[in-house]
């Protein structure tokens, strides 16, 4: 585990520098994932591109398996339930799911998947959302976090993530986004 830390850093800075949407002189922000204990278990990497945000994340510690990765709509990461992120970030109104036909939430990410060893790393590129001004940025009035659950989204368009998270339990992680440059 001594060394384990460290060669996730430098996965995750190796895998941030090639990223397909990082801009040159791009926006970058992070966020410390903190279990309830207040223990970090990872960090998340945000770089703002021409197509998005791209979201670099290494986590240990967890269950393994996959668990629901989202962008939540308040910068605020109140241990040890985390309800103070509040829901998924969804500037445009729209419903849960990354298939839904009406469109999704901007927060809605694909899930994070976590090895045997309870390590994790995930690559992903959120299209809706920005790190400039505007009605996606995830920098409004009251900012925004990342947080992890203890399982997998469903994703499917009829469940109601203020209340089911698309049914993947309880909030494990979760940190505040803050800018880096």
């Amino acid at each position: 585990m001594k060394y384990l830390k460290p060669a996730l850093c430098t996965l995750g800075l190796l895998i941030a520098l090639n990223a397909p949407s990082r801009a040159e002189d791009g926006k970058m922000a992070i966020a410390h994932l903190l279990n309830p204990q207040g223990e970090k278990i990872g960090v998340a990497t945000l770089t703002e591109g021409s197509e998005g945000v791209t979201i670099v994340a290494h986590v240990h510690s967890l269950t393994p398996g996959p668990h629901a990765f989202h962008i939540h709509s308040v910068g605020k990461a109140e241990a040890p339930s985390f309800k103070s992120s509040g829901g998924h970030f969804n500037p445009y109104g729209k419903g849960h799911g990354l298939k839904n036909p009406n469109g999704r939430h901007a927060g809605d990410l694909s899930n994070l998947q976590v090895g045997s060893d309870g390590v994790g790393t995930t690559v992903v590129l959120a299209s809706l959302v920005t790190l400039e001004e505007g009605a996606n940025s995830l920098f409004d009035e009251d900012g925004s976090a990342i947080v992890i659950h203890a399982g997998a989204d469903d994703n499917n368009p009829k469940d109601d993530p203020q209340n089911k998270a698309g049914n993947a339990g309880a909030r494990v992680a979760c940190g505040v986004i803050k800018m880096l440059q």
